[in-house]
């Protein structure tokens, strides 16, 4: 079985030398390179070795992290970044996401945690530490209500039975006219409605319901685009 290639970008020499010689020790990994910068990445080009995996530290001191992560993604399409910081600012967080950013290790993870979300992000997944989550998403959500720049319905994994009562609780619907609708239970509804206000992190049904508009103007103005590119008239 190949090993999953890494190149390792991380200014702390100490920091950087002692991650190396972590994944190493683990068998399943192979630092093809480490640098302070992505000066390497010019080096790896011209060997024809390209890394799964991209260890990127998002507080460089010499160097922007994210036109650095820009700078990547488009030279290493196939490539997928992990940002590694102590604890990031919402802002931070929010862009490197944003960037396309695969998943996220805080510098004082345990090594299971580095192993674990190096392998999941190989896999395809995208990986946050929980630490994180609550705060990440809140800022989504807050910033999809005020702006509409972020789409939050792919950033936050609702099932289609709670995108149906979000829409319901937009119409201004009761937990009890949601279930006669629905033709479930209304213990059902306040199990849904509670889950809704954990994943959106959200505490009223009126911030459910002005996310819900929100989202439904987005969709609406996205159709409308749609429509004019294709030549229809509306």
């Amino acid at each position: 079985m190949e090993k999953i290639r890494i190149l390792l970008i991380e200014d702390n020499r100490l920091l950087r030398e002692g991650i190396a010689i972590m994944l190493e020790k683990h068998g399943e990994f192979e630092v093809i390179a480490t640098a302070e910068n992505g000066d390497t990445l010019h080096e790896l080009k011209r060997l024809n070795k390209n890394p799964d995996v991209v260890l990127l530290d998002l507080g460089l001191h010499n160097e922007d992290s994210f036109k650095l992560m820009e700078f990547l993604k488009k030279e290493l399409p196939e490539t997928r970044i992990i940002a590694m910081d102590i604890l990031p600012e919402q802002e931070d967080l929010r862009e490197f996401v944003e960037a396309g950013g695969s998943g996220f290790i805080l510098k004082d993870a345990s090594i299971e945690d580095f192993f674990h979300t190096i392998k999941q992000v190989v896999y395809g997944e995208k990986v946050l530490p929980p630490l994180l989550t609550v705060s990440l998403f809140s800022q989504i959500v807050e910033n999809s209500m005020q702006t509409g720049k972020t789409d939050v319905n792919n950033a936050i994994r609702l099932t289609n039975r709670e995108r149906e009562i979000v829409d319901l609780i937009s119409d201004g619907l009761s937990n009890k006219e949601i279930a006669a609708r629905l033709h479930i239970a209304t213990f059902t509804v306040k199990s849904h409605v509670h889950n809704i206000l954990e994943k959106l992190t959200l505490s009223t049904r009126l911030q459910v319901a002005a996310f819900a508009h929100r989202q439904k103007t987005e969709r609406s103005g996205l159709e409308n685009d749609d429509r004019i590119d294709n030549g229809t008239t509306i």
